[in-house]
């Protein structure tokens, strides 16, 4: 099946790799996970992930919202700042409602009562490769750090929160991090029926230890009496989808440079963010040298430098690889440039465009 390129593929099958893995967590440790809207939102694969899973987990009202009406299961809702507004809406569906500070929780907590309660904890320990995504950097407004305040509000609660990894694929420094929450958050713990462990750890990684990471899971959770959350965004699909361009034209700067038909700054703005590049699976050591860049007019909208076995050419295809999380959700309009079709290879291998976007979305995404 020809489709117009550029276009968001999604693989079912390489999504059930990942979700086999959290489904085996869930059995040997009996920690439950919920997806972490904020990475991955595209509802239409949602069927077969809440198979696996036990609900979603949110940043915003309409995240929680999504998660209630696509995903159905447990609906957790968290942010950073919620408005009253904000509050009267999820209090109609979510199933947890977890605040960011207690000054949030004195202002809302008899709006919001009827649910189960929860805070988030700032623990000041955290494994982030990048400052901008570490949730205990200096000064970080991400949860509550005062431990005193935090004991006198046990009683409104039914579980914390504590989100503080991004992209830790190191089981040991898991393991030492969750004695830490233990040993400084326990008599706590003791108290309450949940825990959230929140999102950032890369247990789906090929060779991450699973039946250790359960084991460590099911110890803490039988230690303090409480059921264990975990938050996988990342984990969940990793590895599952390709953003597939074409080149549309190559020009030549003391370097060859193929240009095409997606841009890093509208399509896979993460990569701009972090300053990483983008992975091509196919690339090799061959003895074609290319920038790769999109077609935005910003000038540093560049995919990444690769070898190829062929020269390019227009119309060559470039698949960029793992391109499902923190990608479809940040996607943007910059430039007017033509948004990516979505697509799904579904796990009898038949592909099934979801939803081609235009002229018309466009328009609307303003005023």
């Amino acid at each position: 099946m020809k489709i117009a390129t550029p276009y968001y593929l999604i693989d079912e099958k390489k999504m059930l790799r990942n979700l086999e893995i959290i489904q085996k967590v869930r059995q040997l440790s009996g920690a439950k996970s919920v997806l972490a809207l904020k990475c991955f939102s595209t509802w239409s694969v949602f069927d077969l992930m809440q198979e696996y899973m036990d609900g979603t987990t949110s940043s915003s009202l309409f995240e929680a919202r999504l998660g209630f009406e696509k995903f159905g299961k447990e609906t957790h809702a968290y942010c950073v700042g919620y408005s009253e507004e904000d509050i009267l809406a999820v209090t109609q569906f979510a199933d947890k409602i977890i605040f960011n500070s207690v000054s949030q929780l004195d202002t809302y907590y008899d709006a919001a009562k009827k649910a189960k309660l929860g805070l988030r904890v700032n623990p000041g320990i955290s494994h982030s490769h990048f400052d901008l995504a570490d949730p205990a950097r200096k000064n970080s407004r991400l949860g509550v750090v005062d431990k005193d305040e935090l004991k006198k509000q046990i009683s409104r609660l039914s579980g914390l929160m504590f989100h503080y990894n991004c992209e830790n694929d190191d089981f040991d420094a898991f393991s030492q991090q969750l004695d830490a929450i233990g040993d400084n958050y326990g008599d706590m713990l003791k108290q309450l029926e949940w825990v959230s462990l929140g999102g950032g750890l890369y247990f789906t990684k090929e060779g991450y230890p699973v039946e250790k990471f359960s084991q460590k899971l099911a110890d803490f959770a039988a230690k303090f009496n409480v059921q264990v959350y975990l938050e996988p965004g990342e984990s969940a699909i990793t590895g599952c989808a390709e953003l597939v361009t074409s080149v549309v034209d190559v020009v030549h700067n003391e370097m060859d440079i193929a240009i095409v038909d997606a841009s890093v700054e509208g399509h896979m703005l993460d990569l701009l963010i972090y300053r990483l590049s983008a992975k091509i699976e196919e690339s090799d050591m061959g003895n074609h040298k290319y920038m790769i860049a999109g077609r935005s007019c910003l000038a540093g909208d560049v995919f990444g430098t690769y070898h190829f076995k062929e020269k390019l050419k227009i119309g060559s295809e470039i698949r960029f690889a793992d391109t499902a999380g923190y990608t479809m959700v940040k996607k943007n309009w910059f430039n007017g440039l033509q948004m990516p079709s979505i697509a799904v290879r579904r796990l009898d291998g038949k592909v099934e465009v979801i939803r081609k976007f235009t002229y018309t979305d466009f328009i609307n995404s303003l005023s």
